[in-house]
């Protein structure tokens, strides 16, 4: 240690959940689908790192294929947590965070990327959602049944609680 205290910019950092993504066109696709980036870091023209305040929810999307096909297609929507919290790990997120929905193969990320588009013909951002909605999107899907699409009244009832809450 060398006695000096922590950088404001550092602990600000340190707070924030990252997000590598990365675009090879045709081999590695990991990008974001919806959520309000705190900050954004350009590393080179295919990979960056976006981070995101505790508390935001966002959706991550990892693709992948070789000379054979898809070798990944997968959808995680996650809530970054404060620095201090339990988190739950998941690849290119550091240091993790609550995941709210994972959901694999090219069909079932489908489904899950047309609720978000649900979501957005009803004038929403899927970031402010409920997150009740992407665990049971998470639940039905995984199942194989259909889930219920989700409403201007949820998002109203979750809106109120959130403020209850605060």
């Amino acid at each position: 240690m060398n006695g000096r205290l922590p950088s404001p910019t550092h602990l600000r950092a340190a707070s924030l959940t990252h997000v590598e993504l990365t675009w090879i066109e045709k081999r590695v696709e990991h990008w974001l689908r919806f959520g309000q980036r705190a900050d954004e870091q350009i590393l080179d023209d295919r990979r960056s790192i976006s981070s995101f305040a505790p508390g935001t929810i966002f959706a991550f999307v990892r693709w992948a294929s070789d000379d054979l096909g898809t070798t990944v297609s997968r959808i995680d929507i996650v809530r970054a947590v404060a620095a201090g919290s339990p988190f739950q790990t998941l690849p290119f997120v550091r240091p993790g965070g609550e995941i709210l929905l994972r959901v694999d193969s090219w069909p079932r990320v489908e489904r899950v990327l047309q609720a978000i588009n649900a979501i957005e013909t009803l004038g929403l951002d899927p970031a402010d959602a409920a997150p009740e909605y992407w665990r049971h999107l998470h639940h039905r899907i995984t199942v194989g049944h259909e889930p219920r699409a989700y409403t201007r009244e949820q998002h109203s009832a979750w809106l109120k609680r959130r403020q209850v809450m605060s």
